[in-house]
């Protein structure tokens, strides 16, 4: 599933956007802001991958925005005037629609985009080589870190990079949280949270909405997220005496 935000000051043209987005399911709306300041919380709170962004908006144009974005989610832009399209493809835009935007044109930009971020994510995904073996191979400080499963005691997001916390050293890597979690064994690991990864086998104790795990002989408190917890829970009862 694709997150998407869109970004744009005029509810009427919100509406029109997401009426064309109930029908395509493969991309998931997370919200609708009405600025550019909206959508950075937006963006840093969640895994955003595709943003429909205006360009004519108070404060801080569209264009502005993608510029100040380190590591831009995927952007298709929208706008009332054409004299923006050189500045939007130069800023790796996926697409640049022109309103009244029409289903078809709208669909042909969001299928375009949904190939590109999906051969992203393939690609960062083959940043961790995975075995049979128990464990895999981590891109972090110019070299492949071995990482046994058996280790790792839970991974943490932390905007775009991720630490995976060992009792030895902790491994820093350039990665999204999705795909990392789409590599690794569901049957060790579970994501607890939008910002953690826990190994099962280093759960010590549930209580209310913190799992208890140790780190370097220190007891450690990690959240679960509301959309997690019936998962984790499946689990619990599954392993109860």
């Amino acid at each position: 599933m694709i997150n998407a935000i869109i970004v744009d000051d005029e509810p009427l043209a919100q509406d029109v956007l997401e009426a064309h987005l109930m029908k395509i399911p493969e991309v998931n709306l997370i919200a609708k802001c009405d600025n550019a300041i909206e959508a950075k919380k937006m963006i840093n709170a969640h895994e955003i991958d595709l943003v429909y962004l205006d360009i004519q908006m108070p404060q801080i144009t569209g264009i502005e925005f993608a510029k100040s974005l380190t590591h831009p989610p995927a952007i298709i832009f929208t706008t009332a005037f054409d004299n923006y399209a050189v500045e939007g493809f130069e800023l790796n835009a996926i697409d640049y629609l022109l309103k009244p935007i029409s289903l078809e044109r709208f669909m042909k930009a969001t299928n375009k985009a949904i190939e590109s971020i999906e051969k992203t994510h393939r690609s960062e995904a083959g940043e961790f080589e995975t075995s049979e073996d128990d464990f895999i191979f981590v891109k972090a400080d110019k070299k492949l870190v071995k990482i046994h499963y058996s280790d790792v005691i839970y991974i943490e997001g932390l905007k775009d990079y991720v630490i995976i916390k060992r009792n030895e050293k902790r491994v820093i890597t350039l990665q999204t949280m999705k795909s990392l979690e789409a590599k690794l064994p569901s049957n060790i690991f579970l994501r607890i949270h939008r910002s953690y990864i826990v190994n099962i086998n280093k759960i010590m104790a549930i209580m209310g909405n913190m799992v208890e795990v140790k780190e370097k002989g220190e007891i450690k408190h990690l959240p679960v997220g509301k959309n997690y917890r019936d998962e984790l829970l499946a689990i619990v009862n599954d392993k109860k005496l």
